[in-house]
């Protein structure tokens, strides 16, 4: 079964350990190591994980001798801000109309 871009990237953001491995890699790249490191999990769990977020295209990983240092993909993490934009307006329009009509019913109580 082909699964589109957007749901891969937002299956690898719901799992816990995978969202705290992009939050290590927003200071920068590390190795699998550092990246294991806060976590109570084998290095072949973490490794999965890993090849999630790559597959996903959350992070990409480069060659420095024998290390493979993973770092975040900035492309990959555009295309859920972009989608998730749309829903964005729409619930700052919603929460807008809200603060104007709590300000209608504050002034009503005032009069």
């Amino acid at each position: 079964m082909h699964e589109d871009r957007l749901s891969l990237k937002l299956q690898a953001l719901a799992d816990p350990t995978r969202r705290g491995m992009l939050a290590r890699l927003a200071q920068g790249q590390a190795t699998v190591n550092e990246l294991a490191r806060p976590f109570d999990i084998s290095l072949p769990a973490i490794s999965k994980h890993i090849k999630v977020l790559e597959k996903a295209g959350l992070i990409t990983r480069s060659r420095t001798a024998q290390q493979r240092p993973c770092q975040l993909s900035p492309s990959g993490l555009k295309e859920i801000d972009d989608w998730m934009d749309a829903y964005r307006a729409m619930w700052e329009q919603s929460l807008d109309r809200l603060e104007t009509y709590l300000a209608t019913l504050t002034k009503e109580e005032k009069s």
